[in-house]
């Protein structure tokens, strides 16, 4: 452009020329607008992707911590034969106090205890103090639950925690057992096969019934009330396998509560107390005679005498009327003293000691639950021999006194009592211990002392069960010194003509109830006013009550009664 033209430029030249540059520049600037936005996005989202990571992470990490604390603390559930629970693991809340954020403590210990009403208000103050974190309820309620959010302070503490519950609080308290705050077994069921309750997911499976076991411990509560015994105690066992349908000791406890009990009478009497039973034992020294092919049912013992001595202590009849001439079996029936040392003197000392070793009711028993007594050894000799024919001087427990009585009544087979239920093995056989025969004739007489005048146990003869059983009265050792003191037991069996159930019944220190009315089942009129404090009058009369109750759930259940 030479100088002429550039004279000649207009101003229009000019404004275009710049308007050119002035439209470049504009579009650098959006352009470093939307790179500057598109990068704060990148960032946004970054922080955002980060944290989701991270959340993520964490809640990966909580997750497998509470995998981790339901693997370590959880239990297999328990239940009954007919899939009942009776012992379950769930979640739930427990509530602490962290004392270093309260605020106000006079209003924090008005509501809670608006809301705990039977706790000890005094120890949680004294807790308080000393500026520790401290739980003050387990297995809260959903309305202590929402009660507690709606306070609103934020020193309490919610802990979510795998608990064990018993829908059935005291109904299986001796056989479950306790476990302690760390979730190991201490006692019963939870302690014996606590391994095994951690290690399996499938429920522990027992053979007792729920409603068995309800309607028995109803009327041992009936009968504490009537004869105000201190404690009792009964088993429901199948003959045939062992296996225990029902098992109750009173008193019991809540298992729920997880209590220190260590009052003695809460012992486990059935499987733990170790008793001398009486006259039941009258039963092994007939099948002993019978088993050693010393008696027969009909053989004769004449000229029995009233009273006999043994280490110048006199053995005498619980009844002045006893005839002098009986059979065996009338022995039995009649529950004789003399004449029952008579037969266990024909068997002979060491054989009554083998016999009754064999079926169970000497040696420490081996069971599901390490509650177990140890019947007291003595040295055997003559009066030992004496004595224990007729059931004083000699001890066991419930537990073995029912085995005793499955293998007598069974056909002779060993039985190993269980509180587990097992699947059927048609391959195991059974070890026979007693001789062919011998079941069958104790059977017929056990029927006799329940169905006739002459036995000891006429109130438990229920229509259709065909009860038969032995009444057993002993008096109490205290420190080797025989008190007034009683144990009432009858061990009964049904039905007879093929037996399949044993019930023993125990009632200890009983007191007699001349106000109660006792009712016969063969048409004849009540009786009240009885003074006796004898089985026949006590522990017979609740064991007929039980079998009215159970009778017919075992019948539609179980086995059907001809």
């Amino acid at each position: 452009m030479n100088k002429k033209d550039i004279e000649n430029l207009t101003l229009e030249s000019y404004e275009n020329e710049f308007s050119f540059k002035e439209n470049k520049s504009n579009l650098n600037i959006s352009f470093n607008r939307i790179a500057f936005i598109f990068f704060i996005f990148l960032m946004i989202c970054l922080i955002y992707s980060i944290k989701v990571f991270y959340l993520g992470s964490l809640s990966s990490k909580i997750l497998h911590k509470k995998i981790n604390l339901a693997q370590t603390n959880f239990r297999a559930d328990i239940v009954d034969r007919n899939e009942n629970f009776i012992a379950k693991t769930v979640n739930t809340l427990t509530v602490g106090i962290r004392p270093n954020l309260i605020i106000h403590e006079k209003k924090l210990l008005i509501n809670l205890q608006l809301i705990f009403p039977d706790k000890d208000f005094s120890n949680i103050k004294k807790r308080i103090k000393k500026k520790k974190y401290f739980r003050i309820q387990k297995e809260l309620r959903q309305d202590q639950i929402e009660r507690l959010r709606n306070l609103g302070d934020k020193s309490i503490e919610f802990e979510e925690q795998i608990t064990r519950i018993y829908p059935q609080k005291n109904l299986f308290s001796h056989i479950i057992g306790q476990i302690d705050d760390d979730n190991n077994g201490i006692s019963g069921i939870e302690k014996f096969f606590d391994y095994e309750l951690k290690k399996i997911h499938d429920p522990l499976k027992l053979t007792v019934d729920t409603d068995i076991q309800f309607l028995i411990r109803k009327e041992l509560i009936k009968a504490q009330e009537i004869f105000q015994n201190i404690g009792s105690a009964s088993i429901l066992m199948d003959v045939n396998n062992g296996n225990i349908l029902s098992m109750v000791s009173l008193p019991d406890f809540n298992l729920n509560k997880r209590q220190d009990i260590k009052d003695v009478n809460y012992i486990n009497r059935v499987t733990k107390g170790v008793y001398e039973f009486g006259s039941v034992f009258k039963t092994f020294t007939f099948a002993a005679g019978l088993n050693e092919g010393e008696v027969e049912p009909e053989t004769k013992f004449i000229n029995l005498k009233k009273k006999i001595y043994c280490g110048g202590r006199p053995i005498g009849e619980y009844d002045d009327k006893m005839p002098t001439n009986l059979t065996a079996e009338q022995i039995l029936i009649r529950s004789g003293n003399i004449g029952s040392v008579r037969i266990g003197q024909k068997v002979g000392i060491e054989k009554f000691k083998l016999f009754l070793e064999s079926i169970g009711v000497l040696n420490k028993i081996e069971f599901d639950i390490e509650e177990v007594g140890q019947p007291i050894s003595s040295k055997w000799g003559k009066c030992k021999l004496a004595t224990s024919s007729f059931g004083h001087g000699i001890t066991t427990t419930l537990l073995q006194l029912a085995k005793g009585y499955s293998i007598v009544v069974n056909g002779g087979y060993d039985i190993k009592p269980t509180l587990i239920k097992r699947p059927i093995d048609s391959k195991i056989q059974k070890k026979r211990l007693l001789k062919e025969g011998v079941s069958e004739k104790v059977n017929k007489i056990l029927r006799k002392i329940v169905s006739t005048k002459e036995g000891t146990a006429e109130f438990a003869n229920v229509t259709g069960y065909e009860v038969g059983g032995k009444t057993g009265t002993a008096q109490k050792s205290i420190n080797g010194v025989y008190s007034k003191s009683k144990v009432n037991t009858f061990a009964a069996i049904f039905p007879t003509s093929k037996p399949k159930y044993v019930l023993i019944v125990l009632l200890d220190e009983p007191k007699p109830n001349k106000e109660y009315v006792y009712h016969y089942r063969d048409g004849r009129s009540p009786y009240k006013g009885n003074w006796r404090n004898t089985a026949g009058w006590t522990s017979v009369e609740i064991a007929g009550k039980i079998i009215e109750k159970i009778g017919p759930i075992l019948a539609t259940k179980y086995v059907e009664f001809n």
